[in-house]
């Protein structure tokens, strides 16, 4: 019998980020130790269907895996074993999870889902009533972390410097925007930041000029959640730092964005691919110190496990530091700062899985040996 660690990649998911995550994810299977674990794929379409997948690795980057596993699950019915198979999906019955579970399918789950229904908390609360180690923050750090208004709430109580901030609700802009801006200019001077509460890699985040740029930007911040973020604009640099590890956490060296566009939005992030990254940052040793120290202090404020990326900006006059955001599942594209940081930092990309893989499970361990 194989001592092999049985690990359960899941890509995909339903968010606005679900093709990120199939590059993620193929990153990540082609990196994993192969002699050190058996790798299953399970895909989740964007309609939410699981679907097993055995094909070929580079499909899924491309999307075409899912034609190939759809068709091999289709075949397989009225079985539908292999259409079930994965954790729990659409129609799959108590008994179908608890032989799968007795199947032993994974002795991890290593969750490859950025944005909501992957990174907020709601699949994670999915694998602890499964009971089934995975890797990355729990249910309360994930969901908070998502969050930027309640992660804000926190950075503030714990003494973490951060933007000022204003939020409101999808009604409230709906009802009446011009109220919602006056307010809003009251507070702050342009440019201005407007988010959704709940997105990552800066899907629905804009940057706003004028009063009525800034409308528009409610409007669309608003189709993507119902809370809205507006944050005061920092002259900054923008920085990054990864974070490893559960109860006693460790920090990377950080790293410098030099983004394509005027902010480090989605397009620069994952489309023209003209932005740079400069790792270690050129900055003062006492500065990326101290960076590195609010990096573990927010990540252990949040109880947060596993990984994250904790994002930065320095003021390019002052050189002051503020907190931007906290990713618990960021990328790890071959152009994904996490990784990057890490292998700048000593710790190669097959041996930053494999410590992941061991937190998860010392993580479960831990909480198991409480109940």
């Amino acid at each position: 019998m194989s001592d092999k660690k049985r690990v359960m990649v899941i890509f995909g998911g339903q968010s606005t980020e679900h093709e990120v995550s199939r590059v993620s994810a193929t990153s990540i299977i082609n990196n994993i130790d192969k002699t050190k674990f058996d790798v299953n794929l399970v895909g989740i379409t964007k309609e939410g269907t699981w679907i097993p997948y055995d094909g070929p690795v580079e499909k899924i980057a491309s999307g075409e895996w899912e034609e190939i596993a759809m068709n091999k699950a289709v075949k397989s019915i009225p079985d539908r074993e292999n259409i079930i198979n994965a954790i729990v999906s659409r129609g799959a019955s108590s008994e179908a999870v608890m032989k799968n579970k007795n199947k032993g399918y994974a002795d991890v789950v290593f969750p490859v889902l950025h944005g909501s229904k992957g990174e907020d908390g709601t699949i994670q609360g999915l694998f602890e009533m499964a009971a089934i180690p995975y890797v990355g923050c729990g249910v309360l750090s994930s969901a908070v972390c998502m969050d930027k208004i309640y992660a804000k709430i926190i950075f503030e109580k714990a003494g973490i410097p951060q933007a000022d901030y204003l939020y409101f609700t999808r009604k409230e802009i709906k009802e009446d925007s011009g109220s919602v801006a006056q307010r809003i200019e009251q507070k702050f001077e342009y440019p201005i930041f407007i988010k959704p509460s709940n997105a990552g890699s800066s899907v629905g985040v804009s940057k706003a000029h004028d009063r009525e740029e800034l409308i528009k930007a409610l409007n669309f911040a608003a189709k993507y959640d119902r809370k809205v973020l507006i944050e005061e604009f920092i002259d900054g640099r923008e920085v990054e730092c990864a974070v490893l590890g559960n109860d006693s956490p460790i920090a990377s060296t950080v790293g410098e964005i030099l983004p394509s566009n005027e902010f480090y939005d989605y397009n620069a992030k994952y489309i023209d691919g003209s932005s740079k990254t400069i790792i270690p940052a050129e900055l003062p040793s006492e500065t990326i110190l101290k960076i590195k120290d609010y990096a573990i202090k927010a990540f252990k404020a949040l109880d947060c496990a596993g990984l994250s990326r904790i994002d930065f900006f320095v003021h390019k006059e002052s050189g002051e530091i503020y907190i931007n955001e906290i990713n618990t599942l960021p990328g790890f594209t071959d152009i994904s700062m996490y990784p990057m940081l890490w292998e700048a930092s000593g710790i190669s990309y097959g041996e930053l899985i494999e410590r992941l893989i061991e937190l998860a499970i010392e993580r479960y361990n831990e909480n198991t040996d409480v109940l």
